[in-house]
């Protein structure tokens, strides 16, 4: 068997195979700060020759309907990022259905993936939804459509069956090798930080761990295939450089959901990721920022990528409880968090993080031990205090250990659970209220999201004129 036979792997006939491109595909999804997933399809389609149009969900209803009376397209894809927004995906498909279009209408993303009859049930009007990573799926839904084949023999999907009931094919297997896809599509203007252009970009897919928490690693492993796999470093920088050559960017947002840091096989990759940013020039030109958990966070590993450009440091902390830990099956410890928050303030590197105050365990001594936690590593005024409360999204596994307990509640664009002392829900209640009304968290406007974005500004300003400006030294007030 070649490597193109194996399940995951380009399917060997797909750049021959005959199909009817006349008519566009359009995706919808959410374009603020740009969209990856959707750049991947849509670059996908366009190398099998479909015309790809990409329009943000948050334009108008009528300017969407207007885009798809006037371009027939073959067929609409959306893109689900959260599951509370699917009561406007809803609207806005009952919109273009009474409008008459009448092409088929697809949804993909991490809701629609695991929970596909809810998605169904929900807006019915769709005729499928696209399961788990779906560049393959979408090429292949495509072609059915255009030939005038049946659609519903496609690998990958969920859809309405004949008796009402759920009907799903076979999920595809998850790719082998990510440096077979296409760069995605960046239609978008990038976000403007400070004279500086700045892109979003993916190293990976998936993630190796399990809080209880999250869909994504649930979303990776409900498909057949290997969970994580990473590009070639040396294709990462690759399209670093020609994005900053081409497109001016010298800012990059990693979007990987945890950069491959831990354990001596992804370390070797960010130390091969360096060497090639070192070999094509780009430390001292361009600058950049990763997600990760707090114990990947290593000291010598971290100074050399911040000589490499590394400026920002995002991480899932998410409790300075060790119970609320072990409730989001964090497998890390209170000891661990605070350890990489000291060692990134040594190194004079900005950071944000999340951070869950109440979660399905919570109890009134562990919102001391938070707000503990919370002081230590804010103090010093080196980042403003954040925190929200633990949501049950679908496909999570702490969901359905709350449904099991039935302290589920809500509905799936709202879900909720009580706590397991009632006075925590009144306590919650009135938090939230005064968190609303002070403009301490929530909003574009509030105190410490606009605290944070000052702090990445000085980033910035390190890392992109360290030279010009005899900045090489500058650190937070912490690190000092």
């Amino acid at each position: 068997m070649t490597e193109m036979d194996l399940p995951g792997s380009w399917p060997r006939d797909l750049g021959r195979r005959r199909r009817k491109t006349r008519r566009p595909i359009l995706l919808v999804g959410f374009l603020d700060q740009g969209n990856l997933g959707l750049g991947y399809l849509a670059a996908t389609l366009q190398k099998f020759g479909y015309t790809v149009l990409v329009a943000d969900v948050e334009r108008s209803p009528d300017e969407l309907v207007e885009i798809a009376r006037r371009e027939r397209p073959l067929l609409i894809g959306f893109s689900l990022i959260f599951q509370f927004y699917i009561g406007r995906y809803a609207t806005l498909i009952r919109r273009l259905r009474a409008a008459g279009i009448d092409c088929h209408f697809t949804m993909g993303g991490h809701f629609p993936s695991l929970s596909p009859a809810q998605t169904l049930a929900q807006v019915p009007e769709l005729d499928s939804v696209v399961r788990f990573e779906g560049e393959l799926t979408l090429v292949e839904l495509a072609d059915h459509i255009g030939d005038g084949t049946d659609w519903r023999a496609t690998a990958g999907i969920a859809y309405h069956g004949a008796d009402g009931e759920l009907a799903q094919t076979g999920p595809r297997h998850l790719l082998r090798d990510l440096d077979d896809l296409p760069w995605p599509v960046r239609e978008f203007e990038p976000e403007q930080v400070l004279g500086h252009r700045a892109m979003p970009l993916l190293a990976s897919r998936g993630c190796a761990r399990t809080c209880s928490f999250c869909s994504i690693h649930t979303f990776y492993r409900t498909a057949p295939g290997k969970v994580v796999r990473t590009r070639n470093p040396a294709r990462v920088v690759e399209e670093m450089r020609w994005l900053w050559q081409a497109r001016g960017i010298s800012i990059f947002l990693f979007q990987d959901d945890d950069f491959p840091l831990f354990g001596p096989v992804w370390q070797r990759w960010t130390r091969n990721f360096l060497d090639e940013l070192h070999r094509a020039e780009l430390p001292g030109h361009v600058i950049w920022k990763i997600n990760c958990r707090a114990d990947a966070v290593d000291q010598q590993l971290f100074r050399e990528m911040q000589a490499a450009g590394l400026y920002l440091v995002y991480m899932g902390l998410e409790s300075g409880d060790e119970q609320g830990l072990k409730t989001l099956n964090k497998g890390i410890t209170v000891e661990q968090n605070l350890a990489a928050v000291a060692t990134l303030k040594r190194l004079g590197l900005v950071f944000e993080f999340g951070f869950m105050l109440l979660d399905p365990s919570s109890s009134f001594e562990s919102i001391h031990a938070n707000l503990r936690f919370l002081r230590t590593i804010t103090g010093d005024g080196c980042v403003a205090a954040v925190f929200c409360r633990m949501l049950p999204y679908d496909g999570t596994p702490i969901k359905d250990q709350l449904a099991a307990e039935g302290r589920l509640k809500g509905d799936v664009c709202n879900p909720d659970y009580d706590f397991l002392d009632p006075r925590l829900d009144d306590f919650f209640r009135e938090l939230n209220d005064v968190l609303h009304v002070s403009g301490w968290i929530h909003g574009h406007r509030a105190l410490s999201p606009a605290i944070n974005w000052a702090w990445n500004e000085v980033a910035i300003l390190g890392g992109c004129f360290v030279r010009s400006m005899g900045w090489r030294d500058t650190k937070p007030a912490s690190a000092a």
